[in-house]
């Protein structure tokens, strides 16, 4: 999932509780090496094994990630520019082949979640161009440099603590590479969106990946045979995948090119 357009969820996260933390969140990279020792400390109380702090004594700040997460310029284009700058035209293509070559795994989503091929197929065009650009920062790192800075720490720090439980379980490696905010696997989802919806496995796998994404639609609200446009009953659940209006209309669109077949708008 892209970056800041998943933030509007707040799931808790069965199985990790932790109270208000006392390590001191900061706006620079001066004060991250003191941070991540206190952050230790208390992610120790908090269950974390040695194989998980060990990947969080390894994160560094990850000036990128700021940079990236204080101007995301390209949410605030109009539908055709948005489209056009990801490409939209060549999604819809490439998903309508795909649609095709992948039926046999489209029908069984559908059938299991009620979600059509369509969305899915926007979804991962626009995430990762279906699977070819995953990202190239290390995803630790980035989650940690934003649950260290002040301006969301709280939810960075739910996303940070589910990255070292997949450390711990061996369902991610401490040097995976991801996009700016940590996101990661073929429809880029966040390290607590992997535990809640992915089953805390690999995400690089498309099946997996789709089928992960299919769970997270439907749990919500996705019902099967609703529509999926602005105004229809099924647009709230991408609504949900992605916080900006330009993104949810651009899925919307792409998705209903892919699943209708008619002559790309």
């Amino acid at each position: 999932m892209r970056t800041v357009l998943k933030y509007s969820i707040a799931l808790a996260f069965v199985g990790i509780s932790h109270p208000a933390l006392a390590a001191q969140c900061g706006r620079s990279a001066a004060g991250f090496d003191n941070w991540k020792q206190e952050f230790a400390q208390e992610a120790r109380g908090q269950g974390i094994g040695q194989a998980g702090i060990s990947a969080l004594m390894g994160t560094h700040y990850n000036a990128p990630t700021i940079s990236a997460d204080r101007g995301q310029k390209s949410f605030r284009l109009s539908l055709d520019q948005f489209l056009a700058k990801r490409g939209g035209s060549a999604i819809v293509s490439r998903g309508r082949a795909l649609k095709r070559s992948y039926g046999g795994l489209f029908a069984q989503i559908e059938q299991r979640y009620g979600v059509p091929p369509g969305p899915l197929l926007a979804i991962w065009g626009m995430e990762t161009g279906f699977g070819a650009v995953h990202g190239n920062q290390h995803a630790l790192s980035a989650v940690a440099t934003l649950a260290y800075d002040c301006r969301r720490s709280d939810f960075f720090t739910d996303q940070l603590y589910a990255a070292l439980t997949l450390v711990d379980r061996g369902a991610l490696s401490p040097s995976a590479r991801g996009s700016m905010h940590g996101e990661i696997g073929q429809t880029q989802f966040l390290p607590k969106n992997i535990l809640n919806y992915g089953g805390g496995g690999n995400l690089d796998n498309s099946a997996a990946a789709l089928n992960a994404t299919a769970n997270f639609l439907h749990a919500h609200g996705w019902r099967a045979g609703g529509g999926y446009q602005p105004g229809e009953s099924n647009f709230s659940a991408i609504q949900a995948w992605n916080a900006a209006s330009v993104y949810q209309q651009a899925i919307a669109q792409i998705g209903r090119q892919i699943d209708g077949g008619g002559a790309y708008q």
